[in-house]
């Protein structure tokens, strides 16, 4: 599915914006961070990085021309896609893909700029405030995930004051201004609205107190941060605690949520040398890569990479406890799974499933593939043939109707530090256990890695989650709606079983289907159930 790409408000005042230039032009590939306009606002001109891979598809601002926040001004998607739906309410395109037909939709005049309502008290004309700006279309709030500087630092324009977390990535944010930081407003790792206040800069020695009071009558002041540092992870102890000594490394990984944090003149140097800049080690601010260190670069030294764990400090006799912010993954995954569990009503399904076949075919497939098939490899291409049999289990509740999909695109629970991901295997039922597989480790990799990208994650009719590696028996998950089931599987155990009259060793598996109960009844979930378990014992008839 295409992907839309707005104005964003890059500046606190700014009501439109200008591409200074284009860097790609319709049907250039796009990778996600790479640079794909010069956006000039009232402030500065900024470069806007694309949080997409893919085809750039449509063009809907055109170079030099001012564009109202929030205007769509580009489309990347899949080569040939059809976006017609999707600009058919913008105004009429500078240029798009050759492969899609879209006919221009009727002009509509452009509306006023909304004027905001400033604060009543006086800002002197050396004083600038900064806001949380909207870095992406469907931003509505931000955290400042580190500061790069602190109150009393001097700053100047154009200089790293802080790296921002999206919905969708964290970005670099520039200071428009020179000066001193007077004030910061938004304490590190919490979530602040947009347009609240982020930080006011001045020349030195102005009075803010009651900018920031008229901010926070306004409801657009966050609680401000110290002057010094907080420490994000709280130890409290019931006798004083012990002095601990932190060593900060001079060199650290410049990554953040999969994104390298890297010069505009260093990813152009890497580019032109030919090196992955995620290898490099940053030596800048924050771990920031900059032009010494491609130019210094030698893979061979960048081979051992460096982990470093929280050490915990307890001893014995003192109650203690440790605290650290909600991340913005954990928010999410908490939200959409409270509103699954109050909205969905739940009912189970558990089957024991005989693994013999299964485990004599792996072993046999696994002599001749060129990738090593697991068992849940298997049991997601058995779903995506039980589905094509059970298509009321492949659907989604979607309030007012039932969506009842042709297409099988299965998503695969992935275990990662910060929480859960559901990278989406499309079209399950059209690929070989080899690319199931192949595919899967891929996703494995680019979820601990923080690469994947929205659209790996979107789109599934279906999910596994599996726990059966942990040692799990038998467990039950919560439906990732708006799918209408879930399938949790378990471990495969070695138990006495009864065959022939006889009691022999056999080795079995519990899966457990969750249900909502308001799109799939008892009897089609108990059909899907036999089915998949019948595959699962005779893992040969998937193939037919």
């Amino acid at each position: 599915m295409a992907d839309i790409i707005k104005m964003p408000k890059l500046s606190d005042t700014m009501t439109e914006g200008v591409v200074a230039k284009w860097h790609k032009k319709v049907g250039d590939k796009v990778k996600n961070g790479e640079i794909i306009a010069d956006i000039e606002t009232d402030k500065a001109t900024m470069e806007f990085e694309s949080f997409y891979d893919g085809v750039l598809l449509y063009i809907g601002a055109e170079a030099g021309k001012p564009v109202a926040i929030d205007s769509l001004i580009a489309i990347i998607g899949k080569e040939g896609e059809d976006i017609s739906k999707l600009i058919g309410n913008s105004e009429k395109p500078i240029a798009t893909d050759a492969k899609t037909e879209a006919a221009p939709a009727k002009e509509e005049p452009k509306p006023e700029p909304q004027t905001q309502s400033k604060p009543k008290a006086e800002i002197p004309a050396t004083v600038n405030i900064i806001r949380m700006p909207k870095l992406s279309d469907t931003m509505t709030q931000g955290v400042v995930a580190k500061w790069h500087k602190k109150v009393g630092d001097k700053v100047k324009n154009g200089e790293l004051l802080a790296d921002i977390e999206t919905d969708k990535a964290t970005m670099e944010f520039e200071s428009f201004f020179d000066g001193v930081v007077l004030y910061i407003g938004a304490e590190a790792g919490k979530a602040v609205e947009i347009d609240s206040l982020l930080a006011i800069i001045g020349k030195g020695g102005e009075d803010v107190t009651a900018i920031v009071a008229q901010e926070k009558a306004n409801g657009t002041a966050a609680t401000p941060q110290a002057e010094t540092a907080k420490q994000e992870v709280v130890a409290q102890t019931t006798t004083a605690p012990a002095q601990q000594t932190t060593s900060k490394p001079s060199v650290q990984h410049a990554s953040s949520n999969g994104r390298v944090i890297a010069s505009p003149l260093a990813k152009a140097i890497a580019k032109e040398k030919g090196i992955d800049i995620a290898a490099v080690l940053g030596s800048g601010d924050g771990g920031r890569i900059i032009k010494k260190d491609i130019e210094t670069f030698n893979p061979a030294a960048t081979t051992a990479k460096a982990t470093t764990s929280p050490a915990t400090n307890y001893a014995i006799g003192q109650e203690s406890f440790t605290e650290e912010n909600v991340s913005q993954m954990r928010k999410v995954i908490a939200r959409r799974l409270v509103e699954s569990v109050n909205n969905a009503p739940h009912f189970y399904l558990t089957v024991e499933v005989d693994m013999e076949n299964a485990m004599a075919a792996r072993e046999a497939l696994n002599k001749v593939s060129d990738v090593k098939i697991s068992y849940n490899d298997i049991v997601i291409k058995a779903c995506a043939a039980a589905l094509r049999k059970h298509p009321k289990v492949n659907s989604s509740w979607l309030g007012d109707k039932i969506r009842f999909n042709n297409h099988i695109h299965i998503g695969m629970a992935v275990a990662v530090e910060d929480g859960l991901l559901v990278p989406v295997i499309r079209f399950a039922d059209n690929k070989t256990l080899s690319q199931i597989s192949a595919e899967a480790k891929d996703f494995g990799k680019k979820a601990k890695e923080k690469k994947l990208q929205p659209a790996d994650w979107e789109g599934n009719t279906f999910t596994v989650s599996n726990l059966g590696m942990f040692g799990i028996d038998q467990f039950t998950s919560i439906i990732n709606t708006p799918e209408a089931c879930i399938l949790a599987v378990g471990g495969i155990r070695q138990v006495p079983v009864v065959k022939n009259n006889m009691v022999v060793p056999g080795n079995t598996m519990k899966i457990t289907l969750s249900c909502d109960h308001r799109v799939v009844d008892g009897a089609t979930g108990a059909a899907f159930m036999q089915t998949l378990k019948a595959f699962l014992e005779n893992p040969v008839t998937i193939l037919v």
